[in-house]
Formats: structure tokens, sequence, C-alpha cells
């Protein structure tokens, strides 16, 4: 026999040109489909005398049905499976404030991934606006259209305050994915990751590098949870978050304000080396790396630490560093790396949940609720330090998770509707598996081109 030669591990710079290739065929791709989503019938139409029922005359009585009573949108329109995703494109994925326009692209494929893995209507909306009141003033309007709303890429702290307003004034779901979605995600990888490492988590100390949209509700979401708030210490870029900072007030932030009162226990104070001393994770939602998170404040944390490096397209620090600093659990927003951390595992299946129950809002316990349906899929299909969460080609996690989120809406008495688990999840696995197959189907009939190959998009 003929032992395997081990594959050689790419090198940084393969890693590197690896990362860049999808930005370098990307606008070429973009301008060959002219864009990612478009809008088609759902109904037979069979000839033109079927426009007498769709339309004029006849679409006259199911409006009056709907004027009678609003609720009935929800039947006899396509409301029911549709979310508005806004966004003033103030904090675009880590291009910053780029405008609304620059800003679609990214809206559109946020469209794309609602439709092919949780089978929702998505519609991109991009506003001219950077007024918190006018966004939240916004979603007021299109609530008679959507069954939900998707907030988007909006700056921190304005993004809290328009989440939590939204939330207060609409009847319909609204959700900030860059927070809850966020939280969802990292909630759930580092459930099982205290399971492989054996330790509990209301026990265990956690550091969040960087204090955005996404750590500050996951601080939020892990503290709802069970995890003590003095185990928390949350670092921005000026050094550990504690009740001694002058400079984080109630007036300018009151949500990272809150977060100096109950977290950081110990009252540690310092640089961000303080918060790793010690602590069970650290879960980096700040600046791409390298660099961002040195291998020598890793060895000064707990055994068995575990690292979520999310940054994209570069990781705070890479997974091999984090390893070889004696980190056992190493997650990153990769997919070419061992545990990726996606808000994709979230947002399709948590919404198609609460569309199917026609829910009127969504709440951090559905976010709970989500984040331990998908540790529950891993650990059920087998897990270890390399692969604690779903992935998302793994789409019957999806219908589990929208279950979950139906069922948690459903008891805390915000669901209009009330299906039994069973109808739930075959309803989901159904309007899922038909937005895939759909999509198989235009492509293997031609009515979605197959792309160029990648050397000539680079021409």
């Amino acid at each position: 026999m003929v032992a395997k030669t081990p594959e050689a591990k790419p090198t940084v710079e393969e890693l590197l040109a690896k990362a860049k290739k999808p930005a370098q065929i990307s606008p070429a791709m973009h301008r060959f489909y002219e864009g990612k989503m478009q809008v088609m019938p759902k109904c037979a139409i069979n000839s033109p005398d079927d426009f007498a029922v769709w339309y004029t005359p006849g679409v006259a009585a199911p409006c009056r049905i709907i004027q009678a009573d609003p609720e009935k949108s929800f039947e006899l329109t396509n409301r029911w499976n549709s979310v508005a995703i806004i966004s003033d494109c103030t904090r675009v994925l880590g291009l910053g404030d780029i405008g609304p326009e620059a800003g679609l692209p990214v809206m559109e494929g946020k469209a794309m991934l609602f439709k092919y893995l949780g089978g929702v209507d998505a519609v991109a909306i991009c506003l001219k606006t950077k007024d918190p009141e006018e966004i939240v003033r916004t979603c007021e309007l299109l609530e008679p259209t959507f069954g939900g709303i998707n907030l988007e890429d909006i700056e921190k702290p304005k993004c809290f305050y328009v989440l939590e307003k939204a939330r207060d004034r609409l009847q319909i779901p609204v959700w900030h994915d860059d927070q809850q979605g966020t939280a969802t995600v990292i909630l759930a990888g580092l459930m099982n990751s205290f399971k492989i490492v054996g330790k509990k988590p209301e026990d265990a100390l956690i550091t969040l590098v960087g204090s955005g949209s996404a750590n500050i509700r996951t601080a939020y979401v892990l503290m709802k949870w069970g995890v003590k708030p003095g185990n928390i210490f949350l670092v921005d870029s000026k050094g550990v978050v504690h009740k001694g900072r002058t400079d984080i007030t109630k007036e300018e932030d009151p949500w990272k304000y809150e977060l100096t009162q109950k977290t950081n226990g110990e009252n540690r104070i310092g640089d961000i080396t303080e918060a790793f001393k010690g602590v069970d994770a650290v879960v980096a939602a700040s600046k791409q790396g390298p660099g961002t998170i040195k291998p020598e404040w890793i060895r000064t944390m707990a055994d068995d630490a575990v690292i979520f490096a999310c940054a994209n397209p570069i990781p705070e620090i890479w997974p091999w560093e984090a390893e070889a600093a004696g980190a056992r659990i190493v997650a990153t927003g990769r997919n070419d790396f061992p545990n990726q951390v996606n808000n994709s595992l979230g947002f399709p299946g948590i919404f198609r949940g609460v569309l199917d129950v026609k829910a009127k809002t969504i709440t951090d316990d559905m976010c709970i609720a989500a984040a331990q349906e998908l540790a529950r899929f891993a650990e059920e299909r087998g897990m270890n330090e390399k692969d604690i969460l779903p992935r998302m080609e793994e789409w019957e996690v999806f219908p589990r998770v929208a279950v979950a989120c139906a069922l948690k809406s459903i008891e805390q008495g915000v669901a209009r509707v009330k299906p039994s688990r069973q109808e739930l999840y075959d309803r989901a696995t159904a309007i899922i598996q038909n937005a895939r197959d759909s999509a198989k189907l235009l492509m293997r009939e031609g009515l979605i081109k197959q792309p160029p190959s990648e050397e000539e998009l680079l021409k």
C-alpha cells in the first residue's frame, strides 16, 4: 500500500487570491444578468380570459372583502409571503456609507437568499434618507403591502432606534439581520462549542470584540439565553467597556451605555488584552485582519478556548494561528474554512416561520428558539470541533428553524393563525422546495442562462 501524501495547507497568498476571486468576477456577472431578482406570476394564466378573474372586473370582489376586513389581505394577496428589505445603506458590508444606489446589489442579494433558502418573496428597498424617523415612517407606510420588514446595513446607534421604534409601531415582524441574525447564529455556535468542550454556558466568561450592531445585540441575546451579564466583556476601539467610561453616554447610545452598567462584573479596565485573560470564548465582529487578534492574547485564555473571528473577507486572526495559540474551536465568517458563522443560516427559516403563522412581531425569544434548532440539527447529524453548525447546503435545516420560530410565535401569543407542528413543517418544506425546484427548472430550460466562464468574465 502506498501512503497518501497529506495535502499541503494553502499559503496565505493562495487564501488571499481565493478570497479576492468573487469580487473580481462579480461585476461582470451582475452585468451579464442585469441584476439578480425578477417578478413572475404565481397563478395559472391559460388565456386572456383569465385576466377577467385576476384583474378587472373580477378583482373588485377580493378588494371588497379586504376592505371589510384588512386581515384578509394575508389570505387573498401575496402579502403573507412578502418581505421588504429596507436600508439606508449607511453601513454596507465592509464598505460603510456608500449610498442607496450602490447598496442595491447587496439588498438584491439578500432577496435572492430569502427566496432560495426560505421561499420568501423579498423586495430590495434602498432609501434616499439617513433620518431614523423617516426610515421608521417608511416602514409604517409600507406595512399594508408586506408581511414582514428586514432592516439591513443601517449604521449604529441609529439601527437600534429604528428597530425598537418600528417594532413598537408595526403589527408585522420587524427584524434587523445585522443585529438579530448575527446574534442568532453566534448563539447557536456557542451552544455547540460549549457542549464540545464540556463547559456550562452559565459559568462561562465570554468576550465580545467589537461593539457594533452585531455584538451589542449578541450581548443582549446571550443575557436573555442565560449567560450572566457580569460574565460578558465588551471591547471597542478604546479598550474594555466598563462603568467608568465617560465617553459612553446614555444620551448618545443608551443601548451600549446599558451594557456598561450590566456587563464586566469584574470591572476590568484597560486595553483589549485585559478582556482575553482567563475567558472561555471570544466572539469578534470587528475590523478585518489578520493581526486584529494576536496569538499571544489567545494564550492567556482559559483551556479549550473558543474563538469566533467573524470579519470578512479576512478574519481577525487566521484559524491555524488561533489553533496554534491554543484555541480548540475556531469559527470564521468564510465558507472555505470550517465552522462558518453566517447570517444566512438564520433569517430565511426564521422569516419562513413567522410568515407562516402571520406573526405580528419577532422577539429575541424567537431568535433563541432558532439558535437552539440550528444547534440541535448539527448535534443530531454529528458535530465536532471542525463542524459545529449546519451548512447552507443542508437545506433541511431551514424548515426546522421555521417550525421552531412559528411555534414560539404561537406560544408568545403573537401569531394570527395556529397550525400544528406537522402542518407547519410540511408547509415550510413545500414552499422552500418549490423555490429551489423553480430556480433549477428555469436554469435547466435555459430561461436563466448559464454564466460565461471565469476566463471570459475576467477579460
